[in-house]
């Protein structure tokens, strides 16, 4: 009962600062009408303003609107030219200008035009700038270009105990830069604004609750003041809610402003009747309920014992032999992560034994037969012979001995993953003579361990090896690229695809091993073959990601 009553409660809180939300954007749109109706062209006189204003109709359409008026700006060097303007002007009910409160300031921001004028004729003149904290707000919203509001409550002419609000949005002059702060305040004519009344546009929010008791606060805690300002007490005087109430609080926003809108209600003013009796209905529901259960209960207890007990007897053996196959499964898994790091590892130090050892003596040997051969050129050509024939012979064995250290681990993964990327293409080209396109983005090889780069050049190599044996494909594309901390290469081409048959034949592992190896990096590997050909693959891994050590294999066991 109490849980639905809240739901209702906060329903209705949340309907009332929708309202009051959309309240704010209304006399805003007003505002920013009125700005665009000066921003049109031509002149706006005392005359025309009437008639836009009236043609509002604020007191039917938007009741908590004080008044519309247009604040000229002006430094003190022009201020006699503007006040003389003023002054020379046709009253059209207004009074003769005196600018208030007197006094030599920077710049000024004088009400020019007010409607209604009724009640208001001494605003006329008056300089608003005049208060530090109001012209703050004028003059950095004309320099930036927005609008503004000090957040200051104003008095309301209406409605002297009311709190008002007031909103001012700069006029610029048609045709004029205003890209910088220089160019905007030369460009600036003034500001138009408007004053309304926050207990009128909250009570008008709050007449839709249909809980007319609800009492409604409305603080506003963004100056920092100790207590918050009050801005509207629906209920002036009465007693904090206390734990027989339903409360909330919810942000109303005011231009960069957070208002907080607190609502309480007793809480027996959301109970209806139904709610009231709701207990006593539940409790006899549950009473019959319970008997009918208990009559059950006791017909199948003998049997639901015998059957929790199997089932529970099946789920821990269930349990045991998946425990078991997980198990055996993730040693399986790191068993081989553990012997395909040997593996690499292995190839990584032949590789640079034969290039440290049988490398260099092969460097030295060739030297020496060089040196005989340019010595014996002239002296002893038979001699010259046969050692220009050993010394092509050494040549032959050094790129044997390359080719075996690039089968094993080209030293071009050294460089970074892109440039073996780069290289292993190059060599399909030569070794295929099929077309093959590398596309790149700005990869951070930096982020890229060794570890990574192996696996993806590897899945490289397995891919182009059956692209060049199965695929009959004239064109592979190879796309690398890092974003969002994830590393990617997709290898597709043109060929004859891959059928489910295949990819599962007994004694095929290449399409599982890359699969595999990209899993252990804890990325993901896509392949798909669409139905008139061509096959792609895709792998992406995580930038960072370190495997599970592997070393410790005695868990295994």
């Amino acid at each position: 009962m109490e849980s639905a009553a809240r739901e209702r409660f906060d329903n209705q809180a949340h309907n009332t600062q929708f309202n009051i939300n959309t309240s704010i954007k209304a006399y805003t749109d007003v505002l920013r009408a009125a700005a665009s109706y000066f921003q049109a062209g031509g002149e706006v006189t005392r005359e025309s303003f009437h008639r836009y204003v009236g043609g509002l109709d604020l007191a039917q359409n938007y009741p908590a609107i004080d008044n519309i008026n247009f604040a000229e700006y002006y430094t003190d060097a022009v201020r006699p030219a503007a006040e003389g303007r003023q002054r020379q002007i046709a009253d059209q009910g207004y009074p003769a200008f005196v600018r208030h409160p007197a006094g030599v300031r920077r710049e000024y921001a004088v009400l020019t035009l007010i409607e209604p004028l009724a009640g208001f004729s001494d605003r006329y003149g008056l300089d608003i700038a005049a208060r530090p904290g109001v012209a703050e707000a004028l003059f950095r919203a004309r320099d930036q270009g927005t609008m503004s509001s000090s957040g200051q409550p104003i008095p309301l002419r209406s409605a002297p105990s009311h709190v008002g609000m007031a909103m001012r949005i700069p006029i610029y002059r048609n045709g004029m830069p205003t890209s910088t702060v220089a160019e905007r305040r030369a460009a600036c004519i003034g500001s138009v604004g408007l004053g309304f009344s926050v207990p009128r546009l909250v009570g008008a929010a709050l007449a839709e609750m249909p809980v007319h008791a609800v009492r409604v606060t409305l603080h506003d805690s963004s100056t920092g003041a100790q207590p918050p300002i009050l801005l509207f007490d629906s209920q002036p005087g009465a007693p904090h809610a206390g734990s027989e109430h339903f409360t909330s609080e919810l942000p109303v926003q005011f231009h960069g402003r957070t208002w907080h809108a607190q609502f309480s209600v007793p809480k027996q003013e959301l109970y209806s009747r139904f709610d009231q009796f709701l207990p006593l209905l539940a409790g006899s529901m549950g009473f019959g309920a319970s008997v009918l259960i208990y009559a059950l209960f006791v017909t199948l207890a003998s049997s639901r014992r015998r059957a929790v007990k199997m089932a529970r007897a099946m789920t821990r053996e269930l349990r045991d032999s998946q425990a078991r196959l997980q198990l055996s499964h993730h040693r399986l898994r790191r068993l081989a992560a553990h012997a395909d790091h040997i593996k690499e590892e292995e190839r990584k130090r032949i590789a640079r034994e034969i290039h440290d050892d049988l490398g260099q003596n092969l460097l030295a040997l060739r030297i020496e037969a060089d040196i005989l051969a340019t010595r014996t050129e002239k002296s002893h050509p038979r001699l010259h012979a046969r050692a220009r024939a050993t010394l092509h012979q050494i040549d032959n064995t050094i790129r044997s001995v390359r080719h075996i250290i690039n089968d094993l681990r080209p030293n071009v993964l050294d460089l970074g993953l892109s440039a073996a990327v780069e290289w292993q293409i190059a060599q399909f080209r030569q070794r295929s003579g099929i077309k093959c396109e590398f596309i790149e983005d700005a990869i951070a090889d930096n982020g890229v361990d060794d570890h990574c780069a192996t696996a993806f050049f590897r899945v490289l190599q397995e891919s182009l090896s059956n692209i060049h044996q199965h695929a009959c494909a004239t064109l592979v594309r190879v796309e690398l690229h890092q974003s969002h901390g994830m590393l990617r290469m997709t290898i597709s081409d043109n060929g004859i695809g891959i059928n489910t048959a295949s990819r599962h034949k007994a004694g095929s592992f290449g399409l599982v091993g890359i699969e595999e190896r990209i899993s252990l990096l804890g990325g993901n590997c896509s392949i798909s073959s669409l139905s008139h050909g061509g096959t792609t693959v895709s792998i992406a891994v995580p930038v960072g990601f370190r495997a599970a050590p592997a070393e410790d294999m005695r868990l295994s066991a």
